[in-house]
């Protein structure tokens, strides 16, 4: 994986193992996620950033996704919107609330984040926003 480096906090729960992921804001690489990968590093994933909060946009597939994945949805006030784990291979993943980021993550880490808890996002910054 690479790009630009984020990482994240969870505010209301310390993380055990930090998180640091690729900010995938283009279409391209939102589509692609995680696809054809064999395995994820529990420390690292992908940042799926939207430009405005939806639900349908913020759907992901896990058609070519070899490994099952913790989907974590978070709104634009970095609120958790929705927490799923994404079995491999499954047609698309839609969350519950609308959300503008999609964490993909270890599968292992399914029980970082509970919806309604705060995210920190740092090196996000304004202009990588736009």
């Amino acid at each position: 994986m690479s790009g630009t480096n984020l990482r994240i906090q969870n505010i209301d729960r310390p993380l055990q193992t930090q998180l640091f992921v690729v900010d995938c804001a283009a279409f391209l690489c939102r589509l692609r996620g995680l696809t054809f990968r064999k395995s994820v590093p529990m420390e690292l994933g992908l940042l799926l950033r939207h430009e405005k909060e939806s639900r349908l946009d913020t759907a992901i597939h896990m058609l070519g996704v070899f490994i099952d994945l913790s989907i974590i949805w978070i709104d634009s006030k970095h609120q958790v919107a929705d927490v799923q784990l994404a079995r491999r291979w499954r047609p698309f993943y839609i969350p519950t609330r609308p959300a503008q980021y999609v964490l993909e993550i270890s599968a292992q880490r399914i029980a970082d984040f509970r919806v309604g808890e705060s995210v920190m996002i740092e090196g996000l910054s304004i202009e990588n926003e736009k």
